[in-house]
């Protein structure tokens, strides 16, 4: 009669850990295979019925079965030095595929995939993607962004960032901006609800029931939103927020607003109101430069968690729920600090104003001012 083997024991916490690696597509077979031998050692089977059912040796049973036991299921981690099939590639082809995928473009594409680059090098794609892995490429990924020309870029940067950095005495910061074009879509049809092992689904079609535009300031120092939607995206409106923004804080307190250069901002009228109230502070972002006004941070917040996803009938059921979101918002406001400072700003700015120089001179060349008459 053979004689048993020595049990397994495991804690409940391992047992999951080694059920995750099992059903991970990203597991090495090797360390799937192991954790497999410990999970059926666990429960109770001897050497022999693993071996037949995980179709391995009985030795190779035994020798893991026993470093389960004295060193813990890290252990199937264990990958010797030197095994498997060697590369054929050798430093001068890695070479030449990483300057292909950096220099060229395939024939009648925009990118390469990793099948497209195979087939010209004659290699698997496996081998393709390793290779790009290892050398951190990604030619299927693109981010979009636009470097600002503002002739005033540097002064209207300092001006922001200062602002944030070292808030003015007695005042608030507002960061103020208009979220245009808000679609109210409702789906054709309903989508089916999140369930074990599947998400949630709604149809790519839509009806649209009209837009709506938010003006919304967020306040810096707390967090806190004040906005208002309107069907309308004019001077007008804009005047009707500041008036807004004027009977929502202490008089006493002066009103910094960051804002974009969009044109109703610069209204005549605009500036005939302000000089009324000289309490409202303008600083001014520059062109293209989005990214430094804070309130657009909030607006991916209410895009990303009450609007992408919704299925609004009308324009005010569009309207309702962004004003939820706002109330919700402002019982537990969360506010984004800012830390970057000028001269990293700045040091970032002409890295990628002298790259792009070389890609095509002159295409970073700052507008000139318009002088008047």
């Amino acid at each position: 009669m053979p004689r048993k083997a020595p049990p397994v024991y495991l804690a409940e916490g391992q047992v999951t850990r080694l059920q995750q690696w099992v059903k991970a597509g990203s597991t090495p077979q090797q360390v799937v295979l192991r954790s497999r031998l410990a999970l059926l050692a666990a429960e109770g089977m001897q050497d022999q019925d693993i071996s037949e059912t995980l179709s391995i040796q009985r030795r190779t049973v035994a020798l893991w079965r026993r470093r389960v036991i004295d060193q813990g299921i890290g252990c199937v981690w264990d990958i010797a030095p030197g095994r498997g099939r060697r590369a054929k590639l050798n430093g001068k082809d890695v070479a030449r595929i990483v300057k292909a995928t950096l220099q060229s473009k395939p024939q009648g594409a925009t990118h390469w995939s990793t099948r497209s680059m195979a087939v010209v090098h004659k290699v698997s794609k496996n081998t393709i993607q390793r290779i790009w892995q290892d050398h951190q490429l990604k030619p299927h990924r693109i981010k979009t962004f636009k470097l600002s020309r503002d002739p005033q870029f540097v002064e209207k940067l300092t001006d922001v960032v200062g602002v944030y950095l070292t808030p003015p005495q007695n005042a608030i910061v507002l960061c103020v901006d208009e979220k245009s074009q808000i679609q109210a879509l409702d789906r054709t049809q309903p989508g089916l609800p999140l369930k074990p092992g599947r998400c949630g689904t709604y149809t790519h079609d839509y009806k649209r029931h009209g837009t709506t535009t938010l003006f919304a300031a967020l306040q810096m120092a707390e967090g806190r939103v004040i906005g208002e939607c309107y069907s309308r995206h004019r001077h007008q409106e804009f005047l009707r927020f500041l008036r807004r923004l004027d009977e929502e804080f202490p008089t006493d307190k002066s009103l910094h607003l960051i804002l974009d250069n969009y044109g109703t901002h610069n209204h005549p009228k605009v500036r005939q109101w302000l000089k009324k109230h000289p309490r409202f502070v303008l600083h001014f972002i520059p062109t293209s430069s989005s990214w430094l006004n804070l309130v657009e941070r909030w607006f991916a917040e209410l895009s990303q968690k009450a609007v992408r996803r919704g299925a609004f009938r009308s324009v005010k059921d569009l309207e309702r729920s962004i004003d939820e979101f706002m109330r919700v918002w402002n019982t537990n406001p969360c506010p984004f600090i800012w830390t970057a400072s000028v001269e990293s700003l700045l040091e970032k700015y002409e890295k990628c104003r002298r790259r792009l120089e070389e890609v095509k001179p002159g295409c970073t060349r700052r507008k000139t001012l318009k002088t008047a008459k």
